[in-house]
């Protein structure tokens, strides 16, 4: 073999060793999205995709291509080496390929196709629909053999599918990369919990509900809505069990003012929605839209009522407290002068460790309240003055009402929390 023309040929096939080691990281670690959105005013990206779009057939030519390129150049160089070194060029051969291919044809075009791994498929792909077409057998046998492989041994479906805990892990990858600020990652992680919610998660317990009675009259109906600040109250017949309508205050004082008597309150509330406390939010968002209606009654398995959901209410699970200029604006979690935490027992068990930035969960069982977990390690109804230890937590009743607790003062005892 002329040396020239040897040389020539190990040249081209370290070059394209170089081309398929940087078209497999480019397109193992493309951003589709950024991809797609490059693909509106390029043509390359466009093909790009389409060929990301295909990535068996794409792998297996890169990995075939390269497996060739590869072992091509291994025989030629060895070739070379023994005419130049006698049987010593075998050793040589080996021994110097090896650091060329793994240094400048895998190693080097790697890291700098994983730097910019779009801006690579897109210079790559013309290039690469040509080998695809020229490698098609070896690709077409692949294929099959993947369907053989895949008979042997079935995959799982469900494995491949992304998970919500894997969804978070992206979500937060994203906003310490600065693709996302705390407030967009917020969003995002809402968004992921919303359909997990279900009402029960979020109502107003029946004992936090303003109503009023069906035979109230206009001055104690008129004196609800001032003195509440609702813009809606539920109407009861007999009590709070009993709901019979929503009563809108525009609907109220349209409806009386001007006027000397007060008409039958039946003519001007609108019918309730009814749901189960395990109705998920996103359903009940639905129902409330369809039925134009703010308000849904949340009813026990007695038939009772255990709470109402507003649409407010689920918005705000979405995107957080939404307070109007009638809100008095409380905050569920205080931090006291002495290093203690104020907090509000219907405050949620998952916000309140979020908030102490301790990794367990609803401990020894779930609990929606901070309410229900207190009533739960005291074993009784809680009264002021109460208190008991969790793990580094020392909670004592601040305040109660109605034989609940309202109000808690919470110690962490940071040297205990070191030792778990």
């Amino acid at each position: 073999m002329d040396e020239g023309i040897a040389l020539i040929a190990l040249s081209a096939l370290l070059i394209l060793s170089v081309f398929f080691s940087a078209c497999e990281t480019a397109y193992s670690s493309l951003n589709r999205i950024r991809l797609k959105h490059m693909a509106k005013t390029s043509k390359r990206a466009v093909l790009a995709l389409k060929l990301h779009d295909d990535f068996n057939r794409l792998l297996s030519t890169l990995l075939v291509g390269n497996n060739v390129a590869n072992l091509s150049a291994a025989a030629i160089c060895t070739v070379l080496f023994v005419h130049r070194f006698g049987d010593f060029g075998a050793t040589l051969s080996t021994i110097v390929l090896t650091i060329v291919v793994v240094v400048f044809a895998d190693v080097t075009p790697k890291v700098l196709a994983k730097e910019s791994p779009e801006k690579v498929a897109q210079f790559c792909a013309p290039f690469l629909r040509l080998f695809m077409v020229i490698l098609a057998p070896a690709n077409l046998f692949f294929f099959y053999w993947k369907k053989l492989l895949s008979l042997i041994f079935k995959a799982n479906a469900n494995e491949k599918a992304i998970t919500e805990e894997e969804l978070l892990t992206i979500v937060e990858e994203a906003e310490q990369e600065g693709v996302i600020d705390n407030e967009d990652k917020e969003l995002l992680r809402n968004a992921l919990d919303f359909y997990d919610q279900q009402a029960r998660d979020i109502l107003t317990p029946r004992m936090d509900v303003t109503g009023v009675s069906k035979t109230a009259t206009a001055e104690e109906i008129a004196d609800k809505f001032l003195t509440s600040g609702l813009s809606r109250l539920p109407v009861y017949e007999g009590d709070l069990d009993h709901i019979v309508g929503i009563l809108h205050m525009r609907d109220f004082f349209s409806h009386t003012t001007g006027r000397k008597g007060f008409e039958y309150l039946g003519k001007i509330i609108t019918p309730p929605v009814y749901v189960a406390p395990q109705t998920n939010i996103s359903d009940l968002f639905k129902l409330l839209q369809k039925e134009k209606s703010h308000m849904a009654v949340v009813s026990d398995e007695y038939g009772g009522t255990e709470g109402i959901v507003t649409m407010e209410d689920i918005l705000e699970e979405l995107v957080g407290e939404i307070w109007d200029e009638s809100d008095k604006v409380v905050e569920k979690f205080v931090e006291l002068e002495d290093g203690t935490h104020c907090v509000l027992c219907t405050a949620s068990m998952d916000d309140l460790y979020d908030y102490l930035q301790i990794p367990q969960k609803n401990p020894e069982g779930e609990f929606g309240a901070v309410s229900g977990w207190i009533v739960d390690m005291l074993g009784k109804i809680p009264e002021e003055g109460d208190t008991f230890t969790y793990e580094n937590l020392t909670v004592t009743v601040h305040k109660t009402q109605h034989r609940r607790a309202l109000e808690c003062i919470i110690k962490q005892n940071q040297q205990a929390l070191q030792a778990v």
